[in-house]
């Protein structure tokens, strides 16, 4: 027959623990009891989720985290009733260290469920401003639970003391994280700021193409050649953001040039002939035709007409801008109207004379 009052010690090199045997038993009851407790609220969960409209709640993660957890704490609190979570590692009980580990666990599982649930609940015209919502979410429950797991632990103090015990290790790291921040910031100041989101065709610089990814450090840009800029924040926040799709219609602007001697009101009814029969090109606002420079060897006409945003972007140009100007062309050819090569007249100021040699007599 078991004594329960009896004790066991067990010897591990110089770390000796002594173990009742009452709460042992009790011990392994609890965990016992645990994982029934947590089996069966596994089948409930599951079984809830094939009958509930909250699909992103009760479902096949969700009944495997509460598993998880529901193991997790009979665990622990069979270690504490064999006084286990009592010893400590470097200062720092083990009670302190399971605790912290735990939290920062479940702090991920509820960053990562949330994140997803505001993925799934958006529509698709709002998801590109959600991602940005739901990834800041992320990384600041994140953040917070390290720092939450540092204190509880009782690492956070001595986490400072090291770092200041670093010295110039302490310094580099403080430049090399100074950009992180400064990425990090600018990020969140964006989101506010809202000048680009996932989807638009924006010209950063020399950089033009579609935003692929907002991240919390940098933004991806898609150019139309199909490679893939990556731009830190702080950088991007610092730059003129030029949005070519913000509002549905945008101004278009061609330059044409004509001979000198060609009529330039003749040739401006031409091409506003040919905006009229352009589908692309909207009536109102209705398209401006002018002359804007007499250049070295031509007149030059600027040509204004609005045009949905969408197509004066990326190869919809193929269609829209470069088709447009293969019209004007061949419509200025059938009238006559020249389109000059660049041409210089030159002045002496005293007359020349040319000299025509004969090489051969004949």
């Amino acid at each position: 027959m078991l004594n329960l009052s009896a004790n066991w010690t067990l010897v591990f090199g110089p770390t000796k623990l002594t173990l009742n045997a009452g709460d042992a038993v009790l011990s392994i009851v609890v965990l016992a009891l645990g994982f029934v407790i947590a089996k069966l609220l596994e089948r409930y969960i599951l079984e809830l989720s094939s009958s509930t409209t909250y699909v992103w709640v009760f479902n096949e993660d969700t009944a495997k985290m509460l598993y998880n957890m529901t193991i997790l704490i009979a665990a622990f609190y069979s270690l504490h009733l064999l006084g286990i979570l009592a010893y400590k590692v470097s200062g720092t009980s083990l009670s302190d260290i399971l605790t912290a580990l735990v939290v920062f666990y479940f702090s991920y599982l509820l960053a990562k469920k949330s994140r997803d649930y505001m993925l799934m609940r958006t529509t698709p015209e709002k998801l590109p401003e959600v991602q940005i919502k739901a990834k800041l979410l992320y990384y600041t429950v994140i953040t917070f639970a390290f720092f939450l797991s540092l204190n509880i632990a009782g690492l956070s103090g001595r986490l400072s003391t090291i770092i200041a015990a670093a010295g110039i290790t302490g310094i580099v790291l403080g430049f090399a994280s100074q950009t992180v921040v400064a990425n990090f910031i600018s990020g969140v100041f964006m989101y506010f700021d809202k000048p680009l989101k996932i989807g638009d065709a924006v010209r950063i610089g020399d950089v033009e193409g579609i935003v692929n990814d907002i991240r919390i450090l940098s933004t991806r840009i898609q150019q139309w050649d199909g490679t893939l800029v990556r731009i830190p924040n702080e950088k991007l926040f610092n730059s003129n953001i030029i949005n070519l799709q913000k509002y549905p219609v945008r101004r278009a602007e061609i330059t044409v040039g004509i001979a000198y001697k060609e009529d330039a009101q003749r040739a401006i009814d031409v091409i506003l002939s040919v905006l009229d029969e352009e589908p692309h090109v909207l009536a109102i606002p209705e398209p401006r035709v002018y002359v804007h420079d007499l250049g070295n060897s031509s007149v030059n006409i600027t040509v204004w007409a609005w045009v949905p945003s969408s197509l004066w972007v990326g190869q919809n140009l193929l269609r829209s801008k470069y088709g447009l100007l293969q019209r004007i062309k061949e419509a200025l050819d059938r009238e006559g109207i020249e389109i000059p090569f660049p041409q210089r007249v030159n002045w002496f100021a005293e007359p020349i004379r040319i000299r025509v040699e004969n090489e051969g007599k004949g």
